[in-house]
């Protein structure tokens, strides 16, 4: 089987580019969204942030969690937000290497924005048969691909639900 490096999803949201962007580019906010990420660590900055910031990602699956450091990549108003995640530790990020790149791009559409997610697998070093059992094992018998992809979905959902509710409310 052939090793898949990236995987996206998109969905649309009916408020303008730039409140998207707002709400995706405050990674303490993520946790509200993702069915894996718990937000930040206390000692990372509130607030949108710009290129070459780092913050500490916190994360859980099932009873296990984990702590990232990531960099911001790129953070172009209503338009692109990224960033790396090149260290991870159960209660500090002290492991490190490349581990994944998250991307998401907002496009205006006729009532509101096309937000794609995309996830990228950085650990390109990693013989194949290698990730395959790593991935087997931490994510249930599935790829990080599959696995990634069903979470893009969720937090897609999320996102979408919570921002048209804060529009209507």
């Amino acid at each position: 089987m052939t090793r898949v490096f990236t995987v996206s999803g998109s969905i649309v949201v009916d408020v303008p580019p730039e409140a998207v962007y707002e709400a995706v580019s405050r990674p303490a906010d993520m946790g509200r969204w993702s069915p894996e990420n718990l937000g930040t660590t206390g000692d990372t900055e509130d607030g949108v942030l710009a290129p070459g910031d780092r913050f500490v990602g916190r994360n859980k699956r099932g009873r296990f969690r984990w702590v990232t450091r990531c960099t911001v990549t790129a953070a172009d108003p209503g338009r692109r937000f990224a960033f790396r995640v090149h260290a991870i530790g159960r209660t500090r990020p002290r492991l490190r290497g490349p581990i994944a790149t998250w991307e998401y791009r907002f496009e205006p559409t006729g009532t509101g924005t096309r937000v794609t997610e995309t996830w990228t697998d950085d650990r390109r070093a990693w013989p194949a048969f290698l990730a395959g059992a790593f991935d087997r094992l931490v994510t249930p018998g599935r790829t990080f691909a599959e696995f990634q992809t069903r979470n893009i979905d969720t937090t897609l959902r999320n996102l979408k639900r919570e921002l048209e509710g804060e529009r209507g409310a």
